[in-house]
């Protein structure tokens, strides 16, 4: 049937159809770049890797785009608390960004824009928006754009403007120059000690919606497939980027949008006032990002997921399973006693490759990566299950590559470990749990036996000591 997407501009899932037949062209917004960013900004980075990740499975050829926000009031505001320029400030963030993302194992987009970069394109739009009568220049050299002008302003979001102004809250910036309350600024005029750029209406910097507008206008062209973000720039930011840019192009300005749900921390939406506020960089001294990435995905994006160090604990376990059964297909094909496969084996690796097709079904329904996890573990217990010592090495790597080829596309089980790693790591972890048992600290040792046993380690007290295998 193909892949379906809910679209939140209609609210309902549709048949995906890319504008070019085997293209996407597919924009996600970047960060704003004047910190680290936190584990809810990297719910987004995650999900809309994983959708890249998997419309490129299915062959598709995918164009992928994420700016760089390099230049807005926060980052002015951290550049004079820290006493170096914006540009400075910029480069070290987008460095630490592709660090942590990376981390994560989020691949680098195929253009990574930064809004600076494009000052000349966000000029020329703002010129034509200014020419048909849908922006207008006050004192003081700032440019809004004149939402009456746009019709349907407010087709994302689901609201029109009177009921936008009668729930107007601190989105709204308040200012007498404006013709209404929702006109939102396309150019800021220059205030002293802040970057500018000349413009034909006087020396300032652009406006965030129009940034992006000109980002994704210059490298994916006037009508784009995908746009994405979380669901907190649904309104204002996505609303005003559809309606300044539909005024200058006259055409759709994305045909899908997609939106991640919050992430929640110990059940309450994440904030520095609660205190519950984490950059990536600090979790990831706790946790590898392999197991925040398989967390992240471990929920349907368009679902609150919360994280808690209880259920990155149990995530991380969940990993250690499946390299596991990496080490024992891994392990059987080194040992196998013979080479090629018998007929009863070529039908268990085709019955084990049905785990393909449930695999993009889930996927394919509005990329549910919680089921395709579930598939994946599945596929997981399956094979340890029925991939035995002295099966043919060609169906041990069938299985391998299999479930290789499932978890690569979420970006997971892409850590190459060695067999003697393992082993040396499970030898440490029994005499641990030795010294535990001789100090009496008995809790400790059970602990370690359960760590053990998630792993797929059974232990066997013997006469001669303890030893283990593999379940």
């Amino acid at each position: 049937m193909g892949i379906r997407i809910y679209n939140d501009l209609t609210r309902k899932k549709e048949d995906f159809v890319p504008i070019e037949p085997g293209k996407v062209r597919f924009y996600n917004c970047g960060p704003t770049v004047y910190d680290f960013f936190h584990i809810g900004n990297a719910r987004n980075f995650v999900v809309f890797d994983t959708v890249r990740r998997y419309l490129e499975y299915r062959g598709f050829e995918v164009t992928f785009v994420q700016n760089f926000t390099d230049i807005d009031d926060r980052m002015i505001k951290r550049a004079r608390e820290r006493g170096i320029s914006v540009a400075e400030l910029a480069e070290e963030m987008i460095e630490a960004y592709f660090a942590d993302a990376g981390a994560l194992g989020v691949r680098r987009a195929d253009v990574h824009p930064r809004a600076t970069e494009l000052i000349d394109e966000q000029i020329a739009m703002i010129q034509q928006l200014i020419d048909k009568g849908h922006a207008y220049v006050v004192e003081g050299g700032d440019v809004y754009f004149r939402v009456t002008t746009s019709p349907d302003y407010g087709k994302l979001s689901h609201k029109n403007l009177e009921e936008l102004v009668a729930g107007a809250s601190e989105r709204v910036d308040p200012d007498d120059r404006k013709e209404h309350p929702f006109d939102f600024a396309l150019w800021k005029g220059q205030k002293p000690g802040e970057p500018a750029w000349p413009a034909p209406w006087g020396a300032g910097r652009p406006g965030w919606h129009i940034e992006c507008s000109a980002m994704a206008r210059k490298y994916l062209g006037d009508t784009i497939d995908i746009h994405a973000g979380g669901e907190d720039l649904t309104f204002p930011h996505h609303e005003n980027e559809i309606a300044q840019s539909e005024a200058v192009t006259g055409k759709p300005f994305a045909r899908y949008w997609m939106h991640n749900a919050h992430l929640m921390i110990d059940g309450a939406k994440m904030s520095k006032s609660l205190g519950n506020f984490f950059t990536v960089r600090d979790i990831l001294k706790r946790y590898d990002g392999e197991v925040i990435r398989m967390f992240l995905l471990s929920a349907h994006y368009r679902t609150q997921l919360s994280f808690s160090d209880q259920l990155v604990d149990d995530t991380r376990r969940a990993l250690e399973r499946l390299y596991n059964t990496v080490a024992n297909l891994e392990h059987l094909a080194r040992t196998a006693p013979r080479a090629e496969m018998n007929a009863e084996e070529q039908a268990e690796l085709a019955d084990l490759a049905t785990a393909r097709d449930r695999f993009i079904a889930a996927m394919d329904d509005d990329f549910n990566t919680a089921e395709g996890l579930a598939v994946i573990f599945d596929l997981s217990r399956e094979l340890n299950s029925r991939v035995k010592p002295g099966a043919a090495k060609e169906l041990a790597e069938g299985g391998l590559a299999l479930l290789r080829e499932l978890a690569g596309v979420l970006g997971l089980l892409e850590r190459e470990q060695a067999q003697d790693e393992l082993d040396a790591e499970i030898e440490a972890l029994i005499a641990a749990r030795q010294e535990a048992r001789k100090a009496r600290n008995f809790a400790e040792a059970d602990r370690i036996r359960d760590q053990l046993k998630a792993m797929g380690i059974i232990l066997e007290d013997t006469p001669q000591g303890v030893r283990w295998r593999r379940a």
